[in-house]
């Protein structure tokens, strides 16, 4: 048990080096967005034990309340997470021109990006919820914000969430029946709605559709720009 978070962060990190050695022209959006989410590796205190105590390396959890593991971990799902959608529908990226930029829908652009932080700090100061639901919450209005400013990718972000949640659900279910009883043990089930499914928190599957949804759009907000299909930019 003692490396079994370990593990599972070093196989979603493999997935991620798969998909960057496979996809070269998504090599600089994945890595860009790997390390603006690995620092959300630094959260875990929040969520331990609160949420979870899984055993870590050196036994970092228990003593300090932070992993090595979540910093993988965080880093290869926002590299998976940005790219997921273009490798299903074969999608690529094109930059915005500045006199689109100037519509007024994108006047509210940088402090939308915000929605989620300024979410979780008030659900996480003002209410007792779980930082898990106020994770969730957060992400998923920040979804909705973004859906404002760039109705363009409606279909990425709604479509994004679900392709996330499937992959996630796959990926947490490939250690389950190795250690059936490692969700028992480690989650802290009776803080949460006790659901599983197929062994897996609901929780789990509320946190990857959120950030499945937040995170497929979040390059292309950031960085100003649009979709458009792999055949049209060869041309």
């Amino acid at each position: 048990m003692q490396y079994v978070w370990f593990i599972w962060s070093l196989i979603i990190l493999a997935l991620w080096a798969i998909i960057y050695l496979l996809r070269k022209e998504s090599r600089k959006e994945m890595l860009k967005m790997s390390l603006i989410t690995m620092p959300f590796g630094l959260t875990e205190p929040l969520f331990v034990p609160e949420y979870w105590m899984p055993p870590s390396l050196f036994d970092l959890a228990e003593k300090t309340r932070f992993d090595i593991e979540s910093l993988i971990f965080s880093f290869a799902i926002g590299g998976i997470g940005v790219v997921l959608y273009n490798l299903i529908f074969k999608q690529t990226f094109q930059e915005i021109t500045h006199t689109e930029r100037n519509h007024r829908r994108h006047r509210l652009h940088i402090y939308i990006l915000f929605v989620p932080a300024i979410v979780f700090l008030i659900l996480a100061l003002f209410t007792s919820l779980n930082h898990i639901y106020c994770g969730t919450i957060a992400m998923f209005l920040g979804g909705l914000a973004t859906l404002y400013c760039r109705p363009d990718l409606k279909r990425k972000i709604w479509v994004g969430g679900i392709l996330f949640t499937v992959l996630y659900f796959i990926y947490f279910g490939s250690i389950l029946p190795f250690y059936p009883q490692y969700v028992e043990l480690y989650w802290n089930l009776d803080s949460l709605t006790h659901i599983l499914v197929l062994g897996i928190p609901f929780e789990e599957l509320l946190f990857a559709f959120t950030f499945g949804m937040y995170w497929s759009g979040l390059y292309e907000h950031i960085y100003w720009r649009k979709l458009i299909h792999l055949n049209k930019a060869r041309n």
